[in-house]
């Protein structure tokens, strides 16, 4: 019998890694996880946790407004970018420290250093060698900027994380969630703001009604909203940079942040020398189990190119702790995963869009809303909130469930659970509503779109 250093040895202590050798390691399996930075990976670090609490700062500038509609009277103020930082990364190393705690605790050796994996059984970091009966790897994605003439000035959202001061003048590429996001931070903490999509509209694969509602919410708060172009060049004079856009045209920045996507992280690891197949982006291509063509190699979230939300990470990494040591084979369904986009206002979409329901040949009916939120009614605001659901004519179910205005990840969280369970149009009607709240607007939807029929 072949003996190895450790039952399961993971490439990567984000959340997935860390989830899938906790678990691994609980039930009985030698672990050890190999990591060359921060623990956390990219939601820890430079992804989910510290955008949610830049969110949040960037809130409080509206907070403040709508005070007065509500008899308050707020005085001078203003942001300190380098105070929001710094508190931000205290939090970050603290939650370094509870993953490395949460590791020790269940047993799992971490191994510093950069992973290259030398053959099926074995990974060498650090100048030493070690076997393992699994590999899993789990080193996630890393932001891609395009190459073109000055494409060296821009920045990626892993440095605005870090950035010494909060710029004045900011143009943000891209129409995916995290361009969109990052356009409602800096606009929230005063930056002017643009944002540029070569597209017609952003956030492409999103429910239609969310993609218009969101780009008219953030036009009515003043964010420079520019389709249809894209940045050809960059030039830097001084502490400023020119952007020449496609029709020629110049806009001036002090920070340019390029959103336009995310590749995996797989092209040091060695994968190929294993016999690991990639895709041409070097994602690992694996199975319904999450197996890459080589037995005895795993693979987990981002750096598959599926789903990149951390939460289907997590539920991957249990997935292979759970097949390879507890005799629990386990196939992720990947239909209704709920997801939220944590813009201004937020977006909030669980199931299919209209659009994905057509192509899939469902007769579908459409019920959407559009109303002012209480809130609002006294601090003068425009700013309007959007529901939706997709129902298949023929069955009733819900097909999707999708939302723009406050809190819509926090509520399509729950009408998630309900989409699990097959829920129908007619049960959301039987649900009595909690008032004066926007989710009730879910639950008393009665009305037909004609106009989509």
């Amino acid at each position: 019998m072949i003996h190895y250093d450790y039952d399961l040895l993971t490439i990567g202590a984000g959340s997935g890694g860390v989830r899938a050798s906790r678990v691994a390691a609980s039930f009985g399996a030698k672990v050890a996880v190999a990591e060359e930075k921060a623990l956390g990976g990219t939601c820890v670090n430079v992804g989910c946790i510290p955008k949610k609490l830049l969110v949040y700062a960037s809130h409080y500038g509206e907070d403040f407004r709508d005070a007065a509609g509500f008899g308050w009277t707020v005085g001078p103020r203003s942001v300190d970018w380098t105070k929001l930082i710094a508190n931000k990364d205290k939090e970050i190393q603290r939650l370094n420290g509870v993953y490395g705690k949460l590791l020790g605790d269940a047993g799992v050796e971490i191994l510093e250093g950069h992973a290259q994996v030398i053959d099926p059984h074995t990974v060498a970091m650090e100048g030493k060698r070690y076997t393992a009966k699994y590999i899993l790897v789990a080193v996630g994605s890393w932001p891609s900027v395009p190459k073109f003439p000055g494409s060296e000035h821009a920045i990626t959202s892993n440095e605005a994380f870090y950035l010494p001061v909060l710029p004045e003048k900011v143009i943000v590429v891209g129409g995916g969630y995290i361009g969109v996001e990052f356009a409602g931070i800096f606009h929230g903490l005063g930056a002017q703001t643009s944002q540029f999509y070569r597209g017609g509209l952003f956030l492409r694969g999103f429910d239609e009604d969310i993609r218009v509602t969101l780009a008219e919410e953030m036009r009515k708060r003043g964010i420079d909203l520019r389709f249809n172009t894209d940045v050809i060049k960059i030039e830097k004079f001084n502490q400023v940079l020119k952007a020449t856009l496609l029709d020629g045209s110049v806009v001036e920045a002090n920070e340019i942040l390029y959103a336009t996507g995310r590749v995996p992280k797989t092209r040091r690891l060695g994968l190929e020398k294993a016999g690991v197949e990639l895709s041409d982006s070097g994602a690992v291509i694996v199975d319904p189990y999450l197996r890459s063509n080589v037995d005895s190699i795993y693979a987990i979230g981002d750096c598959t190119d599926r789903l990149m939300l951390t939460p289907v990470a997590i539920a991957e990494g249990m997935a292979v702790a759970n097949t390879l040591f507890n005799n629990k084979p386990v196939r992720l369904d990947y239909e209704n995963v709920a997801t939220a986009i944590f813009s201004t206002p937020n977006c909030g979409t669980v199931g299919l869009s209209e659009e994905q329901a057509r192509l899939r040949n469902y007769e579908i009916d459409i019920y959407i809303t559009s109303f002012r939120p209480l809130r609002h009614t006294m601090t003068g605001s425009a700013e309007k909130t959007m529901m939706k659901l997709v129902v298949d004519r023929a069955t009733d179910q819900v097909l999707g469930c999708h939302m723009v205005g406050p809190d819509a990840g926090e509520i399509i969280q729950g009408l998630a659970v309900a989409l699990n369970c097959g829920a129908t149009k007619a049960q959301f009607d039987a649900t009595i509503g909690i008032h004066p709240t926007a989710a009730e607007e879910f639950v008393t939807m009665r009305t037909k779109s004609t106009a989509r029929a």
